[in-house]
């Protein structure tokens, strides 16, 4: 394994990004181009948290990936911090493809609750002037070919999260409230989705999936969707791994998202 511990700067803030790399081996069978998943923690756009961040990508490494692990600006960084620096580490991805034997038809970003947003956000404007005309190069380095969403806030509408994008947006709250109202955005050059959630969220209303899902149907998007009917909000792995210090998120009915989400990468990117 090689591990990269990087940086991305964007508008005066800086996000770190740990890379986990698959080496090639004259044992093992190697040496063709791996998948790549970046992570994107959640946290409100407040923090980023620990239980959605490392647990999670190493767990995408056992499937034979690459990951990588994005701790990006929150506030008092705002609107588009975060979203450059999403772009950034995917345009590093694909500027070091070869070298680190990155296969850039089959580059996915996962995100959790705040981060499903950001890793939303990088879904449907990875085509915007915002992100090229800031790194000044075309668009088709930024684009993700497929979004892993766990309980993303997605809506600023009637079942928002507002204080995610509160944070995310300060002064231009009401301003560009409905611009991140990321079901509003999605088009046909969003990427294939798989989303999660569960039906007891209390926090970030399952609806937000549920919109999120009907404007990819609407649009031709494939995505795959699972409701799962116990567990609050934050599970991570819903498993031990993630568990917080009080013993929250513990959710063995939600365990299965891994397996179902390896399986939806192999049978859209792999085989």
């Amino acid at each position: 394994m090689i591990l990269k511990d990087l940086t991305v700067e964007a508008e005066g803030y800086t996000a770190k990004l740990q890379v986990h790399l698959w080496e090639n081996s004259q044992e093992l069978h190697t040496d063709s181009p791996r998948p790549l998943v970046l992570v994107c923690p959640g946290g409100g756009y407040r923090m980023t948290s620990d239980r959605e961040a490392d647990a999670v990508a190493f767990q995408f490494t056992a499937m034979g990936y690459h990951t990588a692990v994005l701790r990006y600006s929150v506030e008092p960084a705002r609107y588009p911090t975060a979203l450059l620096q999403a772009a950034g580490a995917v345009k590093l991805f694909r500027e070091n493809a070869e070298e680190w034997c990155i296969d850039c038809d089959k580059i996915l970003v996962a995100g959790f609750s705040a981060g499903g947003h950001l890793a939303c956000s990088l879904g449907v404007f990875w085509n915007r002037e915002i992100i090229s005309g800031y790194y000044k190069c075309d668009s088709s380095m930024f684009r993700v070919n497929g979004m892993i969403l766990g309980y993303p806030v997605i809506t600023s509408g009637e079942y928002a999260h507002e204080g995610s994008f509160k944070c995310l947006l300060g002064d231009r709250y009401e301003e560009l409230k409905d611009e991140m109202s990321l079901e509003k955005q999605v088009s046909e050059n969003t990427p294939p989705a798989f989303l999660w959630h569960t039906q007891e969220d209390d926090c970030v209303p399952v609806e937000n999936s549920m919109l999120l899902f009907a404007a990819l149907h609407r649009q031709g998007i494939p995505a795959e969707y699972h409701i799962f009917q116990k567990g609050g909000h934050g599970l991570g792995l819903a498993n031990e791994l993630t568990m917080g210090n009080d013993g929250y998120g513990v959710q063995r009915e939600c365990q299965s998202w891994v397996s179902l989400a390896h399986e939806w990468i192999e049978s859209n990117f792999v085989r």
